[in-house]
């Protein structure tokens, strides 16, 4: 495909894990890319050129106002396809254990954040009347989540936020879909500190096929998609499951200490 012809997507998170294998999904199936996170980037971008797309990488910290206007400014104009917002972070142990800047960090992180750049970059593909978004949700949206009370927080407005932009845009030619993995391979439990807990060191599904997953869902236009067999019989236990139930289920697999139970 010429690369004046090519559709950009825009990736957040895009450094390792989903993010990363998102961004190789879209690279792979004809999209330049603008790819974010706040890590260095350059390698990550290197590998995605040589898979054939044009890339642009920007280090900023999408918890801040400073750092989505930063991405948004390197659009330069031009048009956005396809907006996978990804960026996101965990935060384990007990909510009055944790420290209140780290919790905050989360939430503008997952939420805050992601919301303003999807705000910005919805906007414009209203204006043209065109484009893709796919949001990162997660089961965890299902479920109380006990020693990671905050993050599952985040993923639950997250899931419903999703829903609710699509229902305002179905007249539209813009569709809204929201990826909900399970626990994923990526670094995720290193970086939230549940390196020590059951859900942090079992076996988990492998990001590439999450990515997968997301990416045929956002480009068939679809409301939602859970990855993985296993986390879709738990998304729909979880909706018929006393929230305490789910609650004490969580604990028993982030609790600290679990991961020798």
């Amino acid at each position: 495909m010429a690369a004046a012809t090519r559709p950009l997507a825009l990736v957040t998170g895009a450094s390792s894990g989903i993010g990363l294998e998102l961004a190789r999904e879209c690279a792979r199936n004809g999209f330049d890319l603008v790819i974010g996170a706040d890590r260095p980037l350059n390698e990550t971008a290197a590998e995605l050129e040589a898979l054939g797309a044009s890339v642009q990488a920007v280090e900023a910290d999408l918890a801040t106002a400073d750092g989505v206007a930063q991405l948004y400014a390197s659009l330069g104009g031009r048009p956005v396809e396809a907006l996978l917002a990804n960026a996101g972070h965990g935060l384990g142990r007990a909510f009055l254990d944790q420290a209140f800047e780290e919790i905050t960090h989360v939430i503008d992180t997952n939420i805050t954040g992601t919301l303003a750049l999807i705000h910005q970059v919805g906007r414009d593909m209203r204006a043209r009347g065109r484009g893709r978004i796919l949001i990162t949700g997660s089961i965890a949206g299902f479920m109380p989540g006990s020693f990671q009370a905050v993050y599952n927080g985040t993923k639950a407005f997250i899931d419903s936020f999703s829903w609710a932009l699509r229902n305002e845009l179905k007249d539209t030619q813009i569709t809204v879909t929201c990826l909900m993995p399970g626990a994923t391979e990526t670094e995720f439990f290193k970086r939230a500190d549940m390196m020590d807990t059951k859900v942090g060191t079992q076996k988990k599904q492998d990001a590439a096929e999450v990515a997968r997953v997301g990416f045929k869902a956002m480009m068939d236009g679809e409301g939602d998609v859970v990855a993985g067999l296993k986390n879709k019989i738990e998304s729909a236990i979880a909706s018929v499951t006393p929230s305490a139930a789910l609650a004490e289920r969580h604990r028993k697999m982030a609790e600290p200490g679990t991961a020798k139970q």
